[in-house]
């Protein structure tokens, strides 16, 4: 019987059109780009790419637009490539984002061209394919990882079998780089303040510095039948010892 979506172990594997994720950077599906932001890289002035493509489906997702990676792209690489050229010196970084954009095989490339334009290098991702984020690993400067819930927990979340378990050995991967990491986790909206405890308790002893929690938006959620919050995002939040992390952050939507 067909799978709607792979398992984690699948994103792994290389195609006849994607062997060590070496495509052109001409193949990369853009579906959205942002010239000018100050809250996606910490500290710097960046740009976003937007990326096709996503093989979860989160419930609280609000992008939903960017999960199909058939979907047109809105703006070709060459074109963002050309507007960059134009910023050296006045932009310091380039963050590539989704969907989930390590599941498409020109990333490395694009990154490649963009660290030889004198560009940081930034990633966001949830962690579905952990081998295809060690191969990225050397092109980046800082990573921000989505991290659900506890591993068991996810599947109810993205619907993907074995989901949790990738997601936390990209975290392991990303620690062991030494690479700047911030954990994030958007807030289910039935949750309690034990659970985002026991979550972050879980992170801070995994090593995680620094840590965002996020609230939950669901007015444009992917699943229509996702209720609002029903308690504040700064209640479920005092659970939480802030000197567990060197930084901690309460991002309200």
């Amino acid at each position: 019987m067909s799978r709607q979506t792979p398992f984690p172990s699948d994103l792994d594997l290389p195609t006849s059109s994607d062997v060590a994720d070496s495509a052109d950077a001409g193949q990369l599906r853009i579906g959205g780009f942002v010239p000018l932001t100050t809250i996606d890289y910490p500290g710097e002035l960046a740009a976003v790419v937007f990326l096709q493509g996503c093989p979860w489906r989160c419930r609280y997702c609000q992008n939903g637009a960017l999960i199909d990676p058939s979907a047109t792209p809105v703006i070709a690489w060459s074109q963002i490539r050309a507007f960059l050229e134009r910023r050296r010196g006045l932009l310091d970084a380039v963050v590539f984002s989704g969907g989930e954009p390590t599941l498409q095989s020109a990333l490395a490339s694009v990154m490649t061209e963009v660290r030889g334009l004198g560009f940081k290098v930034g990633l966001h991702t949830a962690g579905p394919a952990p081998k295809r984020l060690a191969r990225l690993l050397p092109l980046l400067d800082w990573v921000a990882l989505d991290i659900k819930a506890l591993p068991e927990d996810y599947p109810a979340l993205t619907g993907v079998p074995r989901s949790g378990e990738a997601a936390w050995e990209s975290l392991s991967l990303i620690q062991a780089s030494g690479i700047p990491l911030e954990v994030r986790t958007t807030i289910m909206p039935h949750w309690a303040a034990p659970h985002l405890e026991t979550l972050a308790t879980a992170l801070a002893q995994r090593g995680v510095r620094h840590y965002a929690v996020q609230a939950c938006d669901t007015r444009h959620a992917l699943d229509p039948l996702l209720g609002p919050s029903v308690v504040p995002l700064s209640r479920l939040a005092a659970a939480i010892d802030p000197a567990s992390f060197e930084r901690f952050l309460l991002r309200e939507r």
